[in-house]
């Protein structure tokens, strides 16, 4: 799914961005090449210079949101030990929650094509979901190995329940991301509580 001529990352990231004002802004209705051009300041052609058309930037977008939300995900391991579990279990599931947004999440739902890049891609090692809930979870075993959760707290299971409800509320949440935030912090707080006491055992 590589974009169609030479694209810079600059070019990709301003198209993006402008994207996703436009969808905060308007609604996905407002999505057009012309519209995401016009907020971005740029030739009205550039899009298409640079995307086989509007599907495949969304998809693009969406898959380099999730391949941000990862990239953060992976950074946990360097924060073993550091502020809070519940502080930095937070802060990637935020930026999961808004790493493409309610509203981009939804678009590319309703654009079948779309959907089906974004499932192509994944399916051949793009950065996901899973990607993001494995380092979760590596990151859990590590503050596990280190004495901040207990020897008995089901990590694997806590990193399922947090990126499967941050799915959930993306795919079902719709704009409301303030409440969105405010359930995802509750979630993380009785995760932790739960690996701080070790209880629930380990589900094979």
């Amino acid at each position: 799914m590589s974009p169609r001529g030479v694209t810079t990352p600059d070019v990709r990231e301003r198209l993006f961005g402008a994207a996703e004002r436009v969808l905060e802004r308007e609604g996905p209705g407002a999505l057009t090449s012309r519209a995401i051009t016009g907020e971005a300041g740029c030739a009205k052609g550039l899009l298409h210079a640079h995307f086989s058309g509007l599907d495949e930037f969304v998809a693009e977008l969406v898959l380099d949101r999730f391949a941000r939300v990862a990239r953060h995900a992976e950074e946990l391991r360097g924060r073993v030990g550091q502020r809070t579990v519940a502080e930095n279990l937070l802060g990637t599931a935020l930026a999961l929650l808004s790493s493409a947004g309610p509203t981009v999440a939804g678009l590319a739902l309703v654009r079948p094509e779309a959907s089906s890049r974004i499932r192509e891609a994944l399916a051949g090692g793009a950065p996901g979901f899973g990607t993001v809930q494995d380092a979760i979870a590596e990151y859990l075993d590590e503050e596990r190995r280190g004495g901040r959760i207990a020897e008995g707290a089901d990590t694997a299971t806590a990193a399922l329940a947090l990126v499967g409800t941050v799915h959930h509320l993306l795919m079902t949440g719709g704009p409301d991301r303030r409440n969105a935030q405010e359930r995802v912090g509750r979630l993380v707080a009785l995760l932790e509580a739960t690996l701080r006491n070790g209880s629930g055992g380990h589900v094979e």
